[in-house]
């Protein structure tokens, strides 16, 4: 495959191509818990200051009401979306009193699944419609997971690039062609991801321990065989689980993984396999969800008992994404326009990094996706994407064992030799992004990659375990001193008034919309639903 990217890049550079990586396309979409002052999740609502959840473009929330998620707008240079994501920490901190952002993926001390208040979006239909959304969420998975929180790192190659790549005279000249061609591609950088990802997570995992409180009723498995409502963590001291050389347990079977989807099997050899495989499940009745009900006393306990409700419930490391209209499910906006741009869902949270990422993992993941997209890439069969979430898992849960194996095309070999193959392979990446942008900051990044194969004790799980030993901390204690650490930077500092201004200007109209969309409704909640789905159908 080195060979390969290596001609990809020539071929760049024959053409002037290069002159597009300068401009990629970058945003974030960051969750963070709001938690009190005594580190507990936080039971009061979404504060009014910041807006409306249903409509702000900005500072919206996830599953639940106290899990934050700010989202940035496309950036193409990485200080600037840094920034963009700083200003709406600042801004955040000013609406939220004396409580403070979880800078940890793991949560807080949960006293229990009924404490984890249901995000609330207003009165109209489609605020119902999010709502029942995650009601049946906490009924097939469980309430407590959605208290999980990462990041989501969203991109795209600039138009102009694909044009060019394609000798198109102009992106609009067979518009249609030139879609399916970059979608195409896209797919190829998705699979290639898939095969490839266990390095990330290696290297930017950050979720090794967790508290107590996050397996309460489970038992430990005395055996490799674990069972339901099992663990395989370790004590690390009287309120923390750890698992000794993990890098990511928010990856893991016990955090926000797939496993409870196995048996959905997803098609990304191609648009039309993706979308096909993917309404699969959105059509089967799962008899377990059934037991459940839909409506039941006129509550909807989750939108209906397929395998999944929507689109957005499948749960993967990596999507592809096409802004939807109104009413227009993700599927039916891929299907009919093609892939606009992937987001990559595999990002722990970073204690270490203000605004839980920095610089140099975007650097990272600017490498590793242009390396997934120019690479040869053949078609994901189940065996090979279950070989490739093995190696994922094997990395999640064991990924600083010196003695850890993974499955590569050569067979099973130790994993700092794959991973040191894997990184050299990706430099000549680093090296065009570095010339075209008249830097050495990739180059750099690289390096202190190395490092970090070569010194397991350099990564941010193994740096998150030793602080706690070395100071004696839980995990809960650790946490929270890291986000006092981050509450306190962000306090300190007060916004320009005019990025405050524009802040508080969103978070009017915000409020605004959400009243139009309210008074818009002429539908019952049933008929609206009925309408939506039948609506969906009628695309497949």
């Amino acid at each position: 495959m080195s060979a390969n990217i290596e001609q990809t890049l020539d071929f760049l550079v024959s053409r002037g191509l290069e002159k597009h990586l300068r401009n990629l396309q970058r945003g974030l979409e960051k969750e963070s818990l709001r938690v009190d002052s005594d580190g507990l999740l936080a039971q009061t609502p979404h504060p009014w200051n910041l807006g409306s959840a249903l409509t702000h473009p900005m500072i919206t929330t996830d599953y639940c009401e106290s899990l934050l998620e700010f989202v940035t707008p496309v950036h193409n240079n990485i200080e600037n979306l840094l920034k963009e994501l700083q200003d709406i920490h600042h801004f955040t901190y000013q609406h939220i009193g004396d409580e403070k952002l979880w800078v940890n993926s793991m949560p807080c001390i949960v006293e229990s699944e009924e404490k984890i208040p249901i995000a609330r979006y207003g009165s109209s239909n489609i605020a119902k419609m999010k709502e029942a959304y995650r009601r049946g969420l906490s009924y097939r998975y469980g309430a407590l997971m959605q208290t999980i929180a990462g990041i989501h790192f969203n991109f795209s190659m600039p138009d102009s690039f694909w044009s060019d790549y394609f000798e198109f005279d102009s992106p609009n000249q067979l518009s249609n062609q030139l879609q399916a061609k970059k979608s195409d591609k896209y797919f190829s950088l998705i699979r290639n991801f898939h095969r490839n990802s266990w390095i990330g997570s290696y290297l930017f995992g950050a979720s090794p321990a967790v508290c107590r409180s996050f397996l309460r009723g489970r038992a430990k498995c005395p055996t490799q065989n674990i069972g339901l409502g099992q663990h395989m963590l370790e004590d690390f001291e009287a309120h923390s689980f750890y698992a000794r050389n993990a890098t990511s347990l928010r990856l893991s079977g016990l955090g926000y993984s797939n496993a409870a989807q196995a048996d959905i099997e997803i098609c990304y050899n191609g648009i039309d396999h993706f979308v096909q495989s993917l309404r699969r499940a959105i059509q089967t009745v799962n008899p377990d969800y059934e037991k459940f009900g839909v409506n039941v006393n006129d509550q909807y306990q989750q939108l209906n008992a397929n395998l999944l409700q929507i689109e957005n419930e499948f749960y993967s490391s990596i999507r592809p994404k096409r802004v939807a209209a109104s009413g227009e499910s993700p599927s039916t906006a891929l299907q009919q326009r093609g892939v606009e741009y992937i987001e990559v869902r595999s990002i722990d949270l970073n204690p270490f990094a203000p605004v839980g990422i920095d610089a140099d993992c975007i650097r990272f993941m600017d490498v590793l996706l242009l390396y997934c997209l120019f690479s040869d890439s053949g078609p994901l069969s189940p065996d090979d994407f279950r070989a490739a979430q093995a190696n994922q898992q094997k990395i999640v849960m064991r990924g600083r064992d010196k003695h850890l194996k993974i499955n590569t095309e050569q067979g099973e070999k130790p994993a700092e030799q794959a991973m040191m193959k894997l990184l050299g392979q990706m430099r000549p990446v680093a090296e065009l992004l570095d010339q075209v942008n008249n830097s050495n900051r990739y180059l750099s990044m690289m390096a202190q990659q190395i490092n970090k194969v070569e010194d397991s004790e350099l990564t941010p799980s193994a740096r998150i375990i030793n602080q706690m030993r070395s100071e004696n901390l839980s995990f809960y204690e650790f946490s929270t001193k890291m986000s006092e650490n981050s509450e306190r930077l962000f306090k300190q500092e007060s916004l320009d008034p005019e990025t405050n201004q524009k802040f508080e200007n969103l978070a009017t109209q915000s409020h605004t919309t959400q009243i139009e969309i309210e008074s818009s409704d002429k539908l019952s909640f049933d008929e609206f639903l009925e309408d939506y789905f039948k609506r969906q159908n009628s695309l497949q």
